[in-house]
């Protein structure tokens, strides 16, 4: 039988991680370009070391750390910009979906697309925002829904096929 060998196993679990690090890393490389621009390439900036750490939690090797900061601080390309998208998921849960992109149309119409395909729709602004509050690590939920068992599985495949969008950032609810 061939393909069902030691090597072939351990090639297939490393190419799956392998592609799920440059997913993490990809996201990480934006945000940090980002904060270098704001920070013109200061290390000691609080967004930029903010960003740093965050990448250094997901273990991002120091080169690729050190090529985003200076990318940000000489690029002259297109700015990324950071959008906040309001929601209600299943059950009523209250999200809040923050994406980092140069394209604000095409970041829209992917959450829009995503929250589509789990039967839900984005809200106006300030619809969902008043569940949470601004904190330094993000959004915490000030209210919490209760959920039903189905409800939560439901949240947890949309949560998970917003986050795998290259475009979002990072995902919060207000679900107990």
């Amino acid at each position: 039988m061939s393909g069902h060998n030691k090597f072939s196993k351990i090639k297939h679990l490393k190419a799956k991680n392998d592609a799920q690090k440059s997913k993490a890393f990809g996201k990480y490389v934006r945000l940090i370009t980002v904060e270098a621009k704001k920070a013109k390439g200061v290390l000691s900036s609080p967004g930029l070391a903010a960003a740093i750490e965050k990448a250094r939690k997901e273990n991002m090797p120091n080169d690729t750390i050190d090529r985003a900061v200076k990318k940000g601080a000489t690029d002259n390309s297109a700015t990324m910009e950071t959008h906040l998208y309001e929601a209600y998921g299943p059950g009523g849960v209250a999200i809040l979906i923050e994406s980092l992109t140069d394209n604000k149309n095409k970041a829209a119409q992917e959450v829009k697309h995503v929250l589509s395909l789990h039967e839900s729709s984005l809200a106006g602004q300030g619809s969902a925002s008043w569940a949470f509050q601004k904190t330094h690590g993000g959004w915490e939920a000030i209210t919490t829904t209760p959920l039903e068992d189905a409800d939560i599985e439901k949240l947890t495949n949309l949560v998970e096929d917003l986050e795998n969008n290259d475009e979002v950032q990072e995902v919060f609810t207000n679900a107990e």
